[in-house]
């Protein structure tokens, strides 16, 4: 059978798909009735206890005579507020990811000798095995980097001789070989992709061990293997940003879940990447990118409030863009008066825009993020206000970057692999029990006849 004949989709599963849906829909109300936290979130979103952690905090509220209060939105790493982090080495003038991995994953910030040990790991661990990017990443290209990049992941497990070892050496030196990895992982499946699918020029650079992982991801990717200091640090820091945030985020509680099973470190980040991939996770950049695109091209005068007013109220009507009732970039499940992510960002992304020539661009962005949480509160019943999120800036820093669209998610994944990698550690090393919640069961018992009786 063709591969398009694979993909169909026929009239006879068109109406077991009907059949499915029927019998799967639960009514809301009864959510209520049964007190059961949908999304393991409560009526007012917060977000059900699960666990405890060290790693990092996400703090938007406080609670005063049992009513939650909106604050400013901060996000502590070990402790460490992420704003005097950044603060930190960007006064000092140096890359912090590798910085801030360390104290992700070991709980401490490094001094200079431990900073030093720890890069040269990361750098001793870019080497694939002999044929990797030859007889897996070059064959059979996938559009999608993020699938490529689980397919890669799962595809070391069979180099590896102590793939199944869940012993802490162990998943520590997987971990850090997998942060090593990632950025060729994705760039690598993007260029192949981009040259048996496009056409364009193949060409595969090697990482060097001597500049930062920013600096080595827009190496690798640019033809020239040159950037601007500018653009190195402005990369640098959205990856420190979107490194790790709390252990409740989907792709977070999914590898907590899937290594309390005790499976492999391979079959966990997979796991992970799959969770990331999701639009309604990391996949919200390009969908911010897009909604700019098609914004551009309506809005005549990006400096007329009430014009993109207009087209905002249309995307809440579901008039425009992807018809879904969305401003994407705009929300989110915590923070409700800012996201520190996206203010952080914003100063270095104006940085940017005056190096490219994109000041208008990024003045309409900014038009956007004051008038978008108003219309919105003016449209919608919300338990909370919104803000803008550290999506709504990055997808366009990206762009500025020269990034392809293709590449969006995975830059987060090529962050967010430290956190997941700090979280695997810390379940592992607490040795809980496998994570299994509750579901209610809600169907009818039915007496069983026999098929041939029917």
């Amino acid at each position: 059978m063709s591969s398009s004949k694979h993909s169909e989709i026929t009239p006879d599963i068109i109406n077991l798909a009907d059949k499915c849906y029927e019998k799967s829909i639960i009514d809301n109300e009864l959510f209520i009735k049964y007190d059961v936290k949908r999304g393991l979130r409560d009526l007012n979103g917060r977000g059900v206890l699960t666990g405890l952690t060290h790693i990092s905090d996400v703090r938007a509220n406080k609670i005063v005579d049992g009513e939650q209060i909106p604050l400013p939105g901060e996000l502590f790493y070990r402790g460490y507020n992420v704003k005097d982090l950044v603060k930190g080495f960007s006064e000092d003038n140096r890359f912090g990811f590798e910085e801030i991995a360390y104290l992700l994953l070991f709980g401490d910030l490094p001094r200079n000798d431990e900073l030093e040990k720890f890069c040269t790991i990361l750098g001793e661990y870019r080497s694939l095995p002999t044929g990797f990017v030859r007889d897996i990443i070059m064959k059979a290209p996938s559009k999608d980097m993020m699938n490529t990049l689980a397919r890669s992941v799962l595809t070391l497990y069979s180099y590896d001789d102590r793939a199944d070892d869940t012993s802490l050496p162990n998943v520590l030196r997987q971990c850090l070989q997998l942060i090593a990895l990632f950025p060729e992982f994705a760039i690598y499946g993007y260029q192949a992709y981009s040259h048996y699918h496009d056409g364009n020029s193949l060409f595969i650079h090697r990482p060097n061990n001597n500049l930062s992982t920013a600096e080595n991801i827009l190496s690798l990717l640019r033809a020239d293997s040159k950037y601007t200091s500018l653009e190195a640090k402005l990369l640098d820091l959205a990856l420190v940003l979107h490194m790790e945030h709390g252990g409740g985020n989907n792709s977070t509680f999914t590898t907590h879940v899937v290594t309390s099973t005790l499976t492999d470190t391979y079959s966990a980040i997979a796991a992970a990447l799959g969770s990331l991939k999701g639009p309604r996770h990391g996949g919200a950049n390009i969908k911010v990118v897009q909604m700019f695109e098609e914004m551009k091209n309506e809005v005549k005068d990006w400096t007329d409030d009430e014009e993109i007013s207009s087209y905002l109220l249309k995307l809440l009507h579901k008039e425009a863009f992807d018809h879904q009732g969305l401003i994407y970039g705009v929300g989110h499940a915590i923070y409700s008066t800012s996201d520190p992510r996206a203010c952080l960002f914003k100063k270095y992304v104006e940085m940017l825009s005056k190096e490219k020539g994109l000041e208008d661009e990024f003045a309409l962005y900014s038009k956007v993020e004051d008038l978008a949480p108003k219309i919105i509160a003016s449209e919608r019943k919300m338990y909370k206000g919104v803000c803008i999120n550290v999506d709504f800036y990055s997808g366009f820093v990206y762009n500025m970057l020269g990034l392809p669209s293709e590449l969006f998610t995975p830059m987060f994944a090529i962050a967010r692999i430290v956190g997941w990698s700090a979280h695997r550690l810390e379940e592992l090393s607490n040795n809980g029990k496998i994570i299994r919640p509750a579901y209610k069961p809600i169907m009818d018992d039915k007496i069983y006849v026999p098929i041939v009786k029917r």
